[in-house]
């Protein structure tokens, strides 16, 4: 019995160890919206959203410098949660880009729950 927990133990540990690898470095190219207000509304991605109160001007500026969680929504529809250095303290370095398309290059991970989220690292302004 103790060596099945034990040799159980090691496989969970050498998981562990080996999940982190599992992330893979991309560059995703889209558009910086606040996660929340594009999940009640996809068409909310610019800075005024519609609320059921009516529209809110400079929505996603403000969202993002309370900490709420920004999303980068490409083209093609999929979502990446930002997360990393780029979402740290309020989102700062995000802040100035938020409802621009912008190119961010950082691991990606798929939750079990099928979202994604990217650990960004680098930010850089792109074209439509």
């Amino acid at each position: 019995m103790r060596k099945i927990c034990a040799g159980m133990a090691a496989a969970a540990f050498t998981f562990a160890l080996a999940a982190p690898a599992l992330a893979k470095v991309e560059t995703v190219k889209g558009v910086l919206v606040d996660q929340a207000c594009y999940k009640a509304d996809k068409s909310n991605t610019g800075q005024t959203h519609k609320m059921k109160s009516g529209a809110m001007d400079n929505c996603a500026t403000a969202c993002a410098k309370m900490g709420q969680p920004v999303a980068l929504v490409t083209t093609d529809g999929k979502v990446y949660q930002v997360t990393g250095e780029l979402a740290a303290n309020k989102n700062e370095k995000l802040v100035p880009h938020m409802a621009q398309n912008v190119e961010l290059t950082g691991e990606v991970t798929a939750e079990k729950d099928g979202s994604m989220k990217i650990a960004a690292n680098s930010l850089k302004p792109a074209g439509k």
